[in-house]
């Protein structure tokens, strides 16, 4: 039996998610069984890999690298998972959206700077006009709410995905 390929994401959020994954424990040894983890900020992978069978991406779409890394990952997966509030509805990477990014950009990095104040232009990338969820931007096939998902939430859906069902969270998860 072939394992499946995994992937998990992080764009702009505060890998909060990701701490929740790893949360479930022991029963992430169930999980390692049956999936080779191909990308992951868990492990020293730099390149997305072609034909992955499940992305879990964390975080909202928040700059170009973020947008442009979102359609990559689409193009190269097959079930496509939005992972907690900040990648299914943005929320609080889009707490600056009223602001706009020159607003943002000057706050952070002139107002607040102590030392040498001025906006860099090759460290970060360039920032997009809203911060916006991941089904904004990409097709997305699961939605798992929460800021962030239990352990519990994020096993059911993973442990669905990988015996081949469409994972049911009536009754489970939240927002916030």
């Amino acid at each position: 039996m072939s394992k499946v390929r995994l992937a998990t994401v992080w764009m702009d959020g505060c890998s909060g998610c990701h701490m929740s994954f790893l949360d479930m424990d022991e029963r992430i040894l169930e999980i390692a069984d049956k999936v080779d983890l191909v990308y992951s900020p868990l492990v020293d992978i730099k390149t997305f890999p072609e034909s992955v069978d499940v992305t879990i991406v964390e975080g909202a779409v928040s700059n170009e690298d973020d947008l442009k890394k979102a359609k990559m990952i689409r193009a190269r997966t097959k079930i496509l998972v939005a992972l907690g509030d900040c990648a299914v509805t943005s929320n609080v990477p889009a707490m600056r959206n009223q602001f706009g990014t020159e607003g943002v950009l000057a706050r952070a990095y002139l107002e607040n700077a102590q030392i040498n104040p001025h906006v860099p232009n090759k460290v970060i990338p360039p920032l997009l006009p809203q911060a916006r969820p991941l089904h904004e931007f990409v097709p997305v096939d699961v939605f798992v709410p929460g800021c962030p998902p239990s352990a519990d939430d994020i096993f059911s859906v993973v442990a669905d995905l990988l015996a081949g069902r469409t994972p049911d969270l009536h009754g489970r998860g939240r927002f916030g």
